[in-house]
């Protein structure tokens, strides 16, 4: 048997998922990166490999994917065969699940997207990489602040019957009306889901603004398991919101199926031992031209094994 294995690492936190040939999901994992993505990416590999010995399946790697805004880096430190954006790796996650979806919305912990699609093919899409409104570490740092633990967060905003309204276009001032609005004696819950409302509206306003948001809808990422925030886009859109299987770890899954469309003749794979060896990154700036590119530089055991960075691929080529 052969399997595949789709690496997704983003701003906080590591996916794996490993299909075998007949593209079924035998193993997934959606880590922390705790601000070191190569120790996740080593941590995670040693719980791979640990699953397989418990199986005691065979170790064979045919062919690895890496997606996610660290995407390169996953690539150089494991090997992969095929690095594809998010937007298509998303997009392929669904599809197995959902064929006829037509909106993906996905929020992440430092980012979120919306992707449109027709007849399974990506026609538009916006990315928002510049505030953290919305997004699963904001979401965290509130619940924090309110002391309550963020995967209830959803919960509580439910039993909310007068939701509070909250100013969310940015991080900075939905924090200071949550602590005003607290202060004058307004119910957590109603605050929660008066954020909740809130959040779902900027993302509407901003994000989608002027996108054709069709049924079937998809939410992914980490926000989506979040009860709250799924209820506040019904509410707001008047449509059903689909959070499908796997819907955590969807870039994984996604370029984990692309790879083994790719079939590699031979994988890049690097092996589990790189979970254990020396792994380094540090970058410079190329001085070549008035781009002034910083280029990033990956080691495993003192040997360089990637750059990139560089806009006209002089070192990424080496």
């Amino acid at each position: 048997m052969r399997y595949y294995l789709g690496v997704d690492v983003g701003s906080l936190t590591v996916k794996f998922v490993l299909i075998d040939e007949k593209e079924n999901v035998l193993f997934s994992l959606y880590e922390r990166t705790g601000g070191n993505p190569i120790r996740a990416l080593q941590e995670s590999l040693k719980k791979l490999n640990l699953f397989f010995e418990e199986k005691k399946l065979e170790k064979n790697i045919a062919g690895v994917g890496a997606t996610g805004s660290a995407r390169y880096l996953a690539s150089a430190i494991l090997g992969a065969d095929l690095v594809k954006n998010e937007i298509t790796a998303h997009a392929q996650g669904v599809l197995p699940f959902l064929p006829d979806v037509r909106t993906i919305i996905e929020i992440g912990g430092q980012d979120s997207k919306i992707i449109i699609l027709e007849e399974g093919r990506v026609v538009d899409f916006a990315m928002n990489l510049l505030c953290s409104a919305g997004t699963g570490a904001f979401l965290d740092a509130q619940a924090y602040r309110l002391g309550i633990d963020v995967k209830k967060f959803g919960e509580i905003a439910l039993r909310s019957k007068s939701p509070t309204p909250i100013a969310s276009r940015c991080s900075v001032f939905a924090e200071s009306d949550m602590i005003h609005k607290q202060q004058i004696g307004h119910l957590v819950e109603d605050i929660v889901a008066g954020l909740c409302l809130g959040l779902a509206r900027n993302y509407l306003s901003t994000l989608a603004k002027g996108k054709n948001i069709q049924e079937p809808i998809a939410f992914l990422g980490g926000v989506s398991e979040n009860i709250g925030m799924r209820w506040a886009f019904e509410k707001i859109l008047g449509k059903k919101i689909v959070v499908p299987p796997h819907n955590t770890v969807t870039g994984a899954l996604g370029v984990a199926l692309l790879v083994k469309k790719t079939n590699p003749q031979k994988s890049k794979f690097r092996g589990f031992d790189i979970s254990d060896m020396k792994v380094e990154c540090s970058s410079f700036v190329c001085k070549g031209c008035s781009n002034e590119c910083e280029v990033i530089c990956a080691k495993i055991q003192d040997k360089i094994v990637g750059r990139w960075g560089d806009r006209c691929g002089r070192w990424s080529s080496l």
